[in-house]
C-alpha cells in the first residue's frame, strides 16, 4: 500500500467539515458516531443541532434519555444515540477521555474504527482508522481478492494503513487523507484514477480492476413485512404507543399497528401507504385512520406505553424515521392542527 503524495493531496483538496476545525475529543467522537452509515451532507446540520444542545460531555451525561432521542430523529441506528449517552457517563465518571485506541475501545459504542478515529484526531496516537472507504482504498491499492467485509480484511487492512503510514505524520491528517481519498475519489463507481494522487501505486489500475474491486460477497435478501399502521384521532390528540426498550428502534413512539390495535380499533378510510428500508428488513406499510371499538379506551387507559399527543406533544415526540410519513399526514390531512388545547 503506497500513500506519497496523499498527505499533499489532503491539504489542498479537503472539505472544510465543521468536526475538521479542532481536536476535541467530544466534537471529534459525535462527528465519527454521526458518519457512521450517514452521508455527511446529513449530518453535517444535525451535528451543529446536538452540540448547540449538548455542547459537551457532562451535558451528554445528564441528557433524559428522550430528549436524546428527539435530537437524534431521522439519523437512524439508535443504539449508537444511546451509547453515546452511556460511555459519556463513563467519560465523566473516570475524570475525562481516554487517550489510546485500546483504552478508548473499554467505552459503550466504540469500536475499533471509531477508538483509532478518536486517539488518532484528537490525541495523536499512530492508530488506523479504517472505515468503508478506506477498505475501499486499500482493496485497490493493493488489489486485495479477499471479501473486504471479512474480519480477516479488516485487520489486513488496519496493519497495511500503519505500516503506510509515514513516521513523521500526523496519524489523524493521515487518516482522514485516506477517508477523504474514498470519498471524494476512489469512490465506490467511476472511481477518478485521473486525478488520484497514488494512482501511480494503484495495483487495481494497473489490472484494470479499479471497476471490480473491492470484493463484497452479497447481502443477504431483506425480508419485507407488510402491515397497517393505525391512525386514531380523538378531540384533537392522536393515539401513539413507545416501542419496547430492546430491539428494533426501542424507546422510540410509533402510531401503532399489529395484532393488539386491529382488535381494538375499526377502520373508517385509507391513509397513505409508506415504505421504510431498514438494514435487514423493509417494511410496506398501509395507513388506516380508524377509531377505537367501544371497552377499547378502558383496556389501554393508564398504560405507559400507550398516549394521546395533541400536535406540539407529537411534533416533540421522538419517532423513527419509517413514521415520518403518518406523523405530518395526521398534522397535515388529519386535521390535527386545526385544534387547540
Amino acid at each position: 500500500m503506497r500513500t506519497e503524495g496523499l498527505l499533499a493531496w489532503y491539504a489542498r483538496e479537503k472539505r472544510d467539515l465543521p468536526w475538521r476545525r479542532d481536536r476535541d475529543p467530544y466534537r471529534i467522537w459525535i462527528s465519527e458516531t454521526m458518519l457512521q452509515q450517514t452521508r455527511v451532507e446529513a449530518v453535517r446540520p444535525r451535528y451543529e443541532a446536538f452540540l448547540a444542545a449538548l455542547p459537551d460531555v457532562r451535558a451528554l451525561a445528564a441528557v433524559p434519555e428522550e430528549a436524546l432521542l428527539k435530537l437524534w430523529e431521522g439519523l437512524g441506528y439508535y443504539a449508537r444515540a444511546r451509547n453515546l449517552r452511556r460511555a459519556a457517563q463513563e467519560i465523566v465518571a473516570r475524570g475525562g477521555f481516554p487517550r489510546t485506541a485500546a483504552a478508548l475501545r473499554t467505552l459503550p459504542g466504540f469500536g475499533p474504527y471509531t477508538a483509532g478515529a478518536v486517539a488518532s484526531i484528537a490525541f495523536g496516537e499512530r492508530a488506523a482508522a479504517v472505515d468503508g472507504n478506506v477498505l475501499r482504498v486499500w482493496a485497490r491499492l493493493d488489489a486485495v481478492a479477499e471479501d473486504v467485509r471479512s474480519p480477516s480484511a479488516r485487520r489486513a487492512c488496519e496493519a497495511a494503513v500503519l505500516a503506510a503510514m509515514p513516521p513523521d505524520a500526523d496519524p489523524g491528517a493521515y487518516n482522514q487523507a485516506l477517508m477523504e481519498l474514498g470519498a471524494l475519489v476512489c469512490t465506490p463507481r467511476g472511481p477518478k484514477c485521473a486525478s488520484c494522487p497514488v494512482a501511480s501505486g494503484c495495483c487495481a489500475r494497473e489490472e484494470g480492476l479499479e471497476a471490480v474491486l473491492p470484493v463484497r460477497a452479497p447481502a443477504p435478501a431483506r425480508a419485507v413485512e407488510a402491515f397497517d399502521v393505525y391512525l386514531i384521532l380523538e378531540e384533537g390528540r392522536a393515539l401513539v404507543r413507545r416501542r419496547p426498550a430492546r430491539g428494533l428502534l426501542a424507546g422510540l413512539w410509533e402510531f401503532p399497528h399489529g395484532e393488539e390495535i386491529a382488535r381494538l380499533a375499526q377502520p373508517v378510510r385509507e391513509g397513505p401507504p409508506a415504505r421504510h428500508v431498514f438494514t435487514h428488513r423493509i417494511w410496506e406499510m398501509r395507513g388506516v385512520y380508524a377509531r377505537l371499538l367501544p371497552g377499547a379506551r378502558e383496556e389501554i387507559a393508564g398504560r405507559e406505553d400507550w398516549a394521546w399527543a395533541d400536535a406540539a406533544a407529537l411534533r416533540a415526540l421522538p419517532m423513527a424515521s419509517a413514521m415520518e410519513r403518518y406523523r405530518q399526514d395526521v398534522l397535515e390531512n388529519g386535521g390535527l392542527t386545526r385544534w387547540t388545547t
